[in-house]
């Protein structure tokens, strides 16, 4: 089967599973133990926080593992907002957030009083930094942007926004899974206070993940932020994984972008009847298209039917598709949100998958 659905999993790289053995075989000792077994497990996990710390430029006593990007998002806004409790109750977030951090802030407004400004995007899909501006008033705690969206790969100027709002003393998260190990990023230049990342979308364990939480300003105990046992092997599987691609980076980010244009060409030439939404600042791995007509869940039993692995854009059952949140804040109505597909690229993706893609994304609209 052709794999393009990279944005919601990768394979683990072979290095990354060498790694998981030999420290599942040798390091088994439990971190928080005292014997040389834990001693020497806390000590690669130790290690692992440093790597991390300078791939992302933040210091090391800020970084923390975690079960995975929605665990990261969920205790970095908990320990943020309990650095804040006592200055008010209002947080900026986005139209267009993750659902694990869209579902959460729903949840502190029912259950917590919290007030929460949902911003919408452009037609560029940008967030505009004046309406945030404009919503910031003296109550304001927290603002939290992702840095790219899942479903159509858009990325947002964190520095633009971390300046800001470093100047008015607001905390700044981001969920940085979907860009992490594949463009820069720096805790230090953006002025950001946490941001979430996850392994398994890097081409490490699923699993595992790590926040980093701005250690100047969190009134934290740090054994308490993620209480329990330590998966050590899937760590250490995590930044061997980021290591191995990390010199790689920028040359895989331009081959990604010369397979995306590719597969726009093809779109273009073939005179398929659907959109590919593009925008100026965007992630090359994520193509999302809007179908003429073909309801995204369709499409994407059809492309399994003809051997591709795609996604729609989002979390459905079959027949009952809902509108992508993210689409609906393009301005595009819910009909059109139905019909959004993603492919998204990777490591293994070539040239014959995505004409093969393209012909089959014909294929399917014609005979619809």
């Amino acid at each position: 089967m052709i794999y393009l659905d990279y944005a919601a999993t990768t394979p683990m790289s072979t290095q990354a599973l060498q790694v998981y053995s030999e420290v599942s075989k040798n390091y088994f000792g439990n971190a928080n133990s005292l014997h040389d077994l834990g001693t020497s497990s806390k000590d690669i996990v130790t290690q692992c926080k440093i790597e991390l710390a300078k791939f992302i430029e933040a210091p090391s006593n800020g970084i923390f593992f975690t079960s995975g990007g929605t665990e990261s998002n969920m205790l970095a806004i908990q320990n943020l907002l309990k650095a804040s409790q006592n200055k008010g109750k209002h947080i900026i977030t986005t139209a267009i957030e993750h659902s694990s951090l869209f579902n959460y802030f729903n949840q502190l407004e029912k259950e917590h009083g919290y007030t929460v400004t949902y911003l919408g995007i452009d037609k560029k899909a940008q967030v505009d930094i004046q309406h945030i501006q404009q919503a910031i008033t003296s109550e304001t705690v927290l603002v939290s942007i992702q840095h790219a969206n899942s479903e159509i790969g858009a990325i947002q100027s964190l520095k633009e926004i971390g300046d800001f709002l470093h100047k008015h003393d607001v905390l700044f998260h981001s969920d940085c899974v979907q860009t992490f190990g594949k463009i820069p990023i720096s805790v230090k230049a953006c002025n950001l206070d946490s941001i979430s990342i996850s392994s398994h979308k890097n081409y490490g364990p699923k699993g595992v993940g790590a926040i980093y939480l701005n250690p100047n300003l969190v009134l934290y105990q740090p054994t308490n932020v993620k209480p329990g046992t330590t998966d050590v092997a899937g760590v250490a599987a995590f930044i061997a994984a980021m290591q191995e691609n990390a010199p790689y980076m920028e040359k895989e980010y331009q081959r990604i972008k010369v397979l995306r244009d590719l597969f726009v060409s093809e779109v273009v030439k073939r005179d398929i009847a659907a959109e590919v939404l593009t925008f100026d600042q965007q992630m090359p791995h994520i193509i999302s298209l809007l179908l003429d007509r073909v309801k995204g869940d369709y499409a994407m039993l059809e492309f399994n039917r003809a051997g591709i692995a795609i996604s729609t854009g989002s979390a459905c059952s079959i027949g009952h598709q809902e509108p992508s949140r993210t689409i609906l804040a393009l301005g595009k109505s819910a009909d059109e949100a139905k019909r959004l597909i993603r492919l998204s690229l990777g490591k293994s993706t070539e040239q014959a998958d995505l004409e093969k893609a393209a012909k089959v994304c014909q294929n399917i609209i014609s005979h619809y």
